[in-house]
């Protein structure tokens, strides 16, 4: 048996430096650019299910801050967009804890920006928001609680994130309550989706955002 001891330990190196070219020669994983048609009909509204080049829509809301924010904002920042609601009682504490684990991934990283948008803006105001903000430590630097116009807000959730599957106007009635969580890269495009009360998609969202980053300057 000593005799084969050589060519074991060259057949050993071999087998490893096989494994480690085959390592360096495997392209980077790189995230998906989703157009609506890449998405489940369901979430798209019937006139951009055939849209190409799709970019998140403009838009004017107003943080926990108190303060107007735009798309201008958030320009060249990695984006992971919610809806929700703070008088919640299923899903939308579980997003929220959630995305308190995508904060902290992340807690120094000037690039990356979590959206909350609240679907009940008329009993969400800015102080009921910054009261929510701190329940859960959002540091306002990172994570906007956005309120507003609820037709605005309707409309981006469906028209502009894909985030909700039913239709609606945004009126009186209309009501949306999802956990889709949208990742936006800085060029305004959907990356990725993911179920925000999923604790194994959340994991999968804080990889695709380093993702991102690495991909950005």
């Amino acid at each position: 048996m000593r005799q084969y001891a050589p060519l074991i330990g060259l057949a050993v190196i071999f087998v490893a430096a096989v494994t480690w070219g085959a390592f360096e020669l495997m392209p980077a994983r790189e995230l998906p650019i989703l157009q609506p048609h890449d998405l489940n009909p369901a979430l798209v509204d019937a006139s951009l299910r055939h849209a190409e080049r799709h970019r998140i829509l403009p838009f004017e809301l107003v943080n926990q801050l108190g303060d107007t924010v735009t798309e201008a904002d958030v320009a060249g920042q990695i984006l992971v967009a919610d809806f929700f609601f703070t008088r919640c009682p299923t899903i939308c504490p579980v997003m929220t804890q959630q995305l308190t684990r995508v904060q902290a991934a992340y807690a120094s990283e000037p690039r990356l920006r979590i959206l909350s948008h609240s679907v009940t803006p008329a009993a969400d105001s800015v102080s009921v928001l910054a009261a929510y903000a701190t329940r859960y430590n959002a540091d306002p630097s990172r994570w906007w609680f956005l309120t507003g116009d609820k037709a605005h807000i309707y409309d981006l959730s469906r028209r502009s994130y894909f985030a909700c599957l039913e239709d609606g106007d945004g009126g009186l009635q209309d009501f949306v309550h999802t956990e889709n969580v949208a990742l936006i890269d800085p060029s305004g495009r959907i990356r990725g989706m993911y179920d925000g009360t999923s604790t194994s998609e959340v994991d999968q969202l804080i990889e695709d955002i380093a993702l991102l980053l690495n991909a950005t300057p």
